[in-house]
């Protein structure tokens, strides 16, 4: 009966079929964690900053006026598909599924992606023809500074995905790749984690309390 290999780092690993990359992703995946977790500590200042101004709203709009729940619902669904689908990706590397179907399941996840951020621009400048910008009110400044920081990291990891497609098409399936893949699907469900606060404490907490 074979021993499964300990990990000094939860969730993602390559496994017995990869056991070269997956020795080498140890240290390098335990040093994304200590990343991730200080990005979460950032993170947890944004919302902390929301938190307290949810009311400095200086006669201006607020959430009732500005949010498109509608909207917010697609991007969730959206975000969370794309954790499937990563997830997907990364059971097919692991299990030595053909390359093509590992590319097919990062390549919608891709696709999600980008289709999340269109509909979060929309939005954004949805608010800004109704007067929702940074400068007008303590609250709008707040929610700016944590939600398209949220955008950007999640534009990050479309860009990410790409450049892993090129390196795949150029490289192979390498050990050093692997290890990037690892870290990247880590990456994608920590955003998916940060969306799950901001629908809950930005959304739903505004429209709560705003």
């Amino acid at each position: 009966m074979k021993r499964a290999p300990s990990h000094s780092y939860p969730g993602i690993n390559l496994g017995e079929n990869h056991a070269s990359a997956d020795k080498a992703t140890e240290v390098v995946t335990f040093g994304f964690w200590v990343f991730l977790m200080s990005d979460l500590v950032y993170f947890g200042l944004m919302f902390g900053v929301y938190i307290t101004m949810i009311d400095a709203q200086a006669g201006g709009p607020g959430p009732h006026e500005l949010f498109d729940l509608k909207s917010i619902f697609a991007q969730t669904m959206i975000l969370l598909t794309s954790s499937l689908t990563v997830g997907l990706a990364m059971l097919a590397l692991k299990y030595n599924l053909p390359r093509p179907r590992i590319v097919l399941w990062f390549g919608v996840t891709l696709v999600l992606g980008i289709s999340f951020l269109v509909l979060e621009i929309r939005d954004f400048v949805n608010m800004a023809a109704q007067g929702g910008i940074p400068k007008r009110s303590g609250f709008l400044s707040a929610f700016y500074g944590l939600v398209p920081l949220h955008g950007l990291h999640v534009a990050a990891g479309c860009i990410w995905l790409i450049v892993l497609g090129i390196q795949l098409r150029m490289m192979g399936l390498t050990d050093l790749l692997m290890s990037r893949m690892v870290r990247l699907a880590l990456f994608w469900h920590f955003l998916d984690l940060i969306w799950i606060g901001i629908i809950t404490i930005v959304y739903f907490g505004g429209l709560a309390y705003g």
